[in-house]
């Protein structure tokens, strides 16, 4: 989904009433699975997606320890990389 949705008069107040944020409903629609006209982000899926996270954060957090990276490419072929310092 890339242009964010309308919302109807009664998903906003089932919204309010479930306390469903529009972020978690467009996160919904951006990273959940499609089954018809229904956009399914289930608990397996969240959990998945946080240890996905986790894992770049780890690598983030190598990185700024070396003070960056700077990798140098040419077409699809890596030349050199080294730490930005």
């Amino acid at each position: 989904m890339e242009t964010a949705m309308r919302l109807s008069k009664h998903s906003d107040l089932r919204m309010n009433q479930r306390a469903i944020g529009r972020a978690m409903i467009d996160l919904a629609l951006n990273q959940g699975r499609c089954e018809q006209d229904k956009y399914v982000l289930d608990r397996r899926e969240v959990d998945r997606r946080l240890e996905e996270i986790n894992r770049e954060r780890g690598l983030l957090l190598k990185v700024r320890d070396k003070g960056g990276l700077v990798v140098v490419a040419e077409g699809n072929t890596v030349i050199t990389a080294y730490k930005r310092s």
